[in-house]
């Protein structure tokens, strides 16, 4: 009988990990770096979006929105769905670094996957080393994945030629599924779909999917 081979140690596994989800994380980013300038936006301005602000949803939600003239949604928008780095950065804040510099740089890098990877941690040095490998591998994936994009929407032109407008729904979706099998949570999605469905004939651009967020109202409800 074969011995079975070793495990992997605690950091190759976590390079082995974090680099699965970066390369993905890269192919969205050429998503959004071709939508960008498929919606009309200069080759510069989805580069330094990336740079300057670093969060896939709310990059998407402003670029959809601001192509279809409704700018102000994509700022109240981009609010909404980032209010959740609140949270998350109370829960890891002391993990990120001591000082204050580190503390906002950190902070700027933070992201739900940074989050979760650093909380799956058990002390406070594994935790720290592991935020700074996640994060950093996420931001370089995402900007060079941008950078890409950019590059092949200005060749090609329209971004569905090469399907590049799905990668990221399909992302997104690959994401959420395992939170799925829990019902409150499935129910607070499947409530919040409807709403964008009823409510997208009759409204502007970009609130149907505001009004989606109302579906949390079933999770919260529930979890009393």
């Amino acid at each position: 009988m074969k011995p079975l081979p070793p495990n992997p140690s605690p950091d190759r596994k976590l390079l082995r990990d974090a680099g699965a989800l970066a390369a993905a994380v890269g192919v969205i980013g050429i998503s959004f770096g071709a939508i960008g300038v498929a919606e009309g936006m200069p080759a510069w301005a989805p580069i330094a979006m990336s740079l300057l602000v670093f969060a896939g949803g709310a990059q998407f939600l402003a670029v959809g929105l601001i192509g279809a003239g409704n700018p102000f949604a994509a700022i109240l928008g981009g609010l909404l769905i980032n209010a959740r780095h609140v949270p998350f950065g109370l829960a890891i804040g002391s993990a990120i670094s001591d000082r204050l510099g580190g503390r906002l740089l950190g902070a700027h890098l933070l992201t739900d996957e940074s989050t979760a990877f650093t909380l799956a941690q058990p002390d406070g040095g594994r935790r720290r080393r592991t935020y700074w490998v996640v994060a950093g591998m996420l931001f370089a994936a995402w900007n060079i994945g941008t950078v890409t994009g950019v590059a092949l929407g200005t060749a090609v032109g329209d971004p569905e030629t090469y399907g590049l407008d799905a990668a990221f729904p399909a992302g997104l979706l690959a994401l959420i599924m395992p939170a799925l099998r829990e019902p409150r949570t499935l129910a607070a999605a499947v409530a919040g779909a409807a709403i964008a469905l009823a409510t997208a004939p009759f409204l502007p651009a970009g609130l149907p999917v505001l009004l989606a967020l109302m579906g949390t109202l079933i999770a919260l409800k529930e979890n009393r």
